[in-house]
């Protein structure tokens, strides 16, 4: 049996360590080629969001993007608005990824990229909220607050965007979609060693829930007009409007 290292490499020179991934370090400079190679339709389902904010970010809106690593959704977000007077919150607790996303966005006056951990932020009254992969970052006994803290700044009308990694609703379903989500990675040219190393790495770090359990964050928050407007094996995109 190969003797496994407390430090492995997980593709796209970023190394991680057993049950400790981190999103600072070697993963900020390589983050973007990292996710785009690593997550299915990366780029459609950013332009997908971005497009469905056209129908929440009319002229005076508010925006905010949860999670916003190098800044690269917010900037789109920030993008598609145009000319319209729309300010964009880029939030992230990684000061690297903060720095990173400050300099991605610096063209845009609209945008203000901060520091923040979600389990406490101080959401102001806004229109649109993001959370493109990060909610399933958040330890679960705080995600069902920062969801209703996100529902409770939300103005009537206005929507959260909920992307994540799920699990299926049983062990034989979940079998399958986590060998199709194996197979897409090795499809993209990771090796068995860095597949396994990046699984190892998010140990107790990624914790998704099903589709159901996201659904019922979303019901217990408040939200009753709740769909799903991405589906790819195990990722999905949520659209919760208040």
């Amino acid at each position: 049996m190969r003797h496994l290292k407390n430090t492995e490499r997980v593709g796209d020179a970023i190394s991680a360590e057993n049950a400790n991934w981190t999103f600072s370090g070697d993963a900020v400079a390589n983050f973007d080629a990292h996710i785009e190679r690593s997550v299915p339709f990366y780029k459609a389902s950013h332009e997908l969001i971005t497009r469905l904010s056209e129908f929440f970010l009319y002229d005076g809106a508010f925006a905010y993007d949860l999670g916003c690593s190098t800044g690269t959704l917010t900037r789109a977000i920030a993008r598609r608005a145009g000319e319209k007077s729309v300010r964009v919150i880029g939030i992230d607790c990684e000061k690297e990824m903060v720095a990173r996303a400050k300099r991605c966005c610096a063209d845009f006056s609209s945008v203000e990229i901060v520091e923040g951990d979600l389990a406490d932020f101080d959401f102001a009254d806004a229109d649109f909220f993001v959370s493109y992969l990060t909610m399933q970052f958040v330890r679960p006994r705080f995600r069902q607050e920062v969801i209703c803290r996100i529902y409770r700044s939300l103005r009537w009308g206005g929507a959260f965007v909920l992307f994540e990694k799920v699990r299926a609703p049983d062990a034989r379903f979940h079998d399958m979609m986590t060998l199709l989500y194996q197979d897409y990675k090795v499809s993209r040219g990771y090796t068995g060693d860095e597949i396994v190393g990046k699984a190892r790495s998010l140990k107790g770090v990624l914790e998704p829930f099903s589709t159901q359990g996201n659904r019922d964050l979303l019901k217990r928050a408040g939200f009753v007009d709740v769909m799903t407007f991405f589906k790819y094996a195990c990722f999905e995109g949520f659209l919760a409007i208040k």
